[in-house]
C-alpha cells in the first residue's frame, strides 16, 4: 500500500526540522563550551567558580534539598534530557529506525562496537590503577548534538543516510550509556527510597494500563520519582529515563491512522526538544567544560588517564564502527546506507568519537569523589573532542561530493 504524499511531505518536513534543531543545538554547545573554557582561565575565574558552587535550595512539600548549582544542573536539568533520550528511544522503536531489523542492524552492531573497542583502549592503559578504572566507560559515548553540529558545517554534501545512521547510533549509544550509569554509577541505595520509586512507577504503568494519554500526571509522577531516585543512590537522571519510557505513544491496536493519531510522546518531544537543544546542554556544557589551564604541561596531557580517554574516543571509536560496519557489509548481514562508501563510513566513525556531553557526565559521576581524576578526564574529553571533530570535518570535507543530496 502506497503511502499518502502528504505523510511523506510532513515526515521529511519533521526529520529536516530534527537535523536543523540538533544542528544548530550543536554549534550552541560548542560555543557555551568555549565560553566556560575562557571563563575559567580569564581573571573571573572566581565568579565562574561561585556561579557552579552557589548554593541552591528546593522545598518538595516537607522535602527541602539543597545542593550546589552545578549539581542541581547535573541531577536535574540532565534529568530533562534523559528523558528526551528515552522519549527518542521509545519513539524510534516503535515507529522510526530501531523498529525496523533490516534498519536495526548496522547502527546497533556499530554502537556495540563503538563501545567495547574504547573501553578496551581505555583499559589497556589504565588497569593498573583502580581509581581510574571507574572512568572506563567515559569514552564510550557518542555527543549527537555536537556531531550534527559539525555535519551542518559541510552543508548538503552529506547524504541523507549518513545522518540517519550516525543518529540511530548515537541513540543506541545513548541506551548503553543508561544501562551503564544505572549498573556501574549507582552507589549506596536507599531500599525505602527504591520502594516509593517503586510505587511511582507503578502508577505510571496503571496509568498506560488505562489507556491515559494525558501528560500531566505522568510528569507529575516522574517529579516524584526524581525526588525518590535522587534519595535512593540510583542517578536521579534514569527517573527521566523511566518516566520516558512510560509516555504513551500510537496506539497500535485501534483503527486510528499512526500518521494522524495524536501521539502524547510525540508531543512532549517535541515541546522539550528546543528547551533541551537551546538550554540545557548548553547550560551543562558551560558548567562542566570550565577547565583552568594553567599550570598544565605536556606531561599532565598524557598521564593514563586522560590518554586513555582520548585514545578511546579518536581511535577507538573510528575502529570499532568502521572495523564491523566492513564485516558486517562483507559478510552480508548489512550494507551501507545509500551515499556513502567506505571513506564517508570512515568519517562517520571519527565524528562519533566526540563524547563531549555524555563523556563530561559519566565523568562526573565516575570521579565525584576525587577531583584530580575529574580534572585529568575533562582533559582527555575536551582534547578527544576537538580533535575528533577536526578530523572529521577535514576528512569529510575532502571525501564527500559538493552536492550530495542531502
Amino acid at each position: 500500500m502506497n503511502t499518502p504524499a502528504p505523510i511523506l511531505h510532513r515526515a521529511r518536513h519533521a526529520l529536516a526540522n530534527f537535523f536543523r534543531l540538533e544542528a544548530s543545538g550543536g554549534i550552541l554547545l560548542i560555543i557555551a563550551a568555549v565560553l566556560a573554557l575562557l571563563l575559567a582561565n580569564s581573571p573571573l575565574a572566581g565568579a565562574y567558580q561561585g556561579f557552579r558552587d552557589l548554593p541552591v535550595a528546593v522545598v518538595f512539600g516537607a522535602l527541602e534539598i539543597a545542593k550546589p548549582l552545578l549539581l542541581w544542573i547535573n541531577d536535574g536539568l540532565m534529568a530533562v534530557f534523559f528523558l528526551l533520550v528515552a522519549l527518542e528511544i521509545k519513539r524510534e522503536a516503535l515507529s522510526g529506525q530501531l523498529s525496523s531489523k533490516e534498519q536495526l542492524v548496522l547502527p546497533m552492531v556499530c554502537a556495540a562496537a563503538g563501545v567495547l573497542v574504547p573501553a578496551l583502549l581505555f583499559w589497556s592503559l589504565n588497569s593498573g590503577d583502580a581509581e581510574s578504572m571507574r572512568g572506563w566507560a567515559i569514552p564510550t559515548a557518542t555527543d549527537i548534538a555536537f556531531a550534527l553540529g559539525v555535519l551542518a558545517l559541510l552543508g548538503s554534501r552529506v547524504p541523507l543516510g549518513m545522518k540517519l545512521l550516525l543518529s540511530t547510533i548515537a541513540v543506541v549509544d545513548d541506551l548503553i550509556a543508561i544501562v551503564i550509569i544505572a549498573v556501574f554509577y549507582s552507589h549506596g541505595m536507599s531500599w525505602v527510597a527504591l520502594g516509593w520509586a517503586a510505587v511511582a512507577i507503578a502508577g505510571m504503568v496503571l496509568l498506560n494500563r488505562r489507556g491515559v494519554t494525558a501528560l500531566t500526571p505522568y510528569l507529575l509522577l516522574g517529579a516524584v520519582l526524581w525526588v525518590c531516585v535522587l534519595k535512593s543512590g540510583v542517578h536521579a537522571t534514569l527517573a527521566g529515563v523511566v518516566t520516558g519510557l512510560m509516555i504513551p505513544h500510537y496506539d497500535k491496536t485501534n483503527a486510528i491512522d499512526d500518521a494522524t493519531e495524536h501521539s502524547p510522546l510525540e508531543h512532549l518531544e517535541h515541546a522539550l526538544h528546543p528547551w533541551v537543544a537551546y538550554a540545557i546542554l548548553p547550560v551543562f556544557a558551560f558548567a562542566n567544560a570550565g577547565l583552568a589551564l594553567g599550570g598544565l604541561e605536556l606531561d599532565d596531557l598524557l598521564q593514563p588517564l586522560p590518554a586513555g580517554i582520548a585514545l578511546g574516543l579518536v581511535l577507538g571509536k573510528p575502529v570499532g564502527i568502521v572495523g564491523i560496519a566492513l564485516v558486517m557489509r562483507a559478510t552480508g548481514l548489512a550494507k551501507f546506507p545509500d551515499g556513502m562508501d567506505l571513506r564517508a563510513m570512515i568519517g562517520l566513525g571519527m565524528l562519533c568519537g566526540i563524547g563531549f556531553t555524555m563523556s563530561l557526565f559519566i565523568g562526573s559521576l565516575a570521579f565525584a569523589r576525587s577531583p584530580l581524576h575529574y580534572t585529568e578526564s575533562v582533559i582527555g574529553v575536551l582534547i578527544a573532542s576537538v580533535v575528533a571533530a577536526v578530523l572529521g570535518l577535514v576528512w569529510l570535507r575532502m571525501v564527500l561530493p559538493k552536492r550530495a543530496n542531502a
